[in-house]
């Protein structure tokens, strides 16, 4: 069930296995660094890889911003290792096969199939500073975090 959550409150925590089947937990980061989180429905499609080459073009910025970037889709471990070199992605892909993560940031589902397309700023401390939601406007995704990341 898509849960709401909203800007100030701690992130729900997070356990997925990354593009080379190692698990990624949210707490791996707390402390450490600033978190762009995004959620996209499908591996080499036309936004979605629109969007994460945005991200990767952008990856030095977020970097430089103190920040890191995960990506989650429901595709598989293998998808997410084959979308990552094909496009040179830097940052992390998570594998959230069943959607229960998407489901407890409140992604949901777009037109009722196409699963969510939602960016979130979360701060060293867990909690969320951006909830940015445009399921066509691809770079506005990088655009609002990278603003979001300089005002903290």
């Amino acid at each position: 069930m898509k849960e709401q959550i909203e800007v100030g409150q701690r992130a729900p925590a997070f356990s997925l296995p990354d593009n080379n089947g190692r698990r990624v937990n949210l707490s791996d980061f707390l402390g450490r660094v600033n978190l762009v989180v995004y959620f996209y429905p499908k591996d080499e499609s036309y936004g979605c890889t629109k969007e994460a080459c945005s991200f990767r073009d952008s990856y030095q910025v977020f970097k430089e911003a103190g920040a890191e970037v995960i990506g989650i889709s429901p595709d598989d471990v293998a998808s997410h290792q084959a979308f990552a070199a094909n496009h040179k992605l830097p940052f992390i892909l998570l594998s959230d096969k069943d959607r229960a993560v998407g489901d407890k940031y409140g992604v949901g589902k777009s037109v009722g199939v196409i699963p969510g397309r939602k960016t979130f700023v979360i701060d060293k401390q867990g909690i969320i500073r951006l909830i940015f939601s445009s399921q066509l406007n691809f770079a506005k995704h990088v655009e609002k975090a990278l603003k979001t990341l300089k005002a903290l």
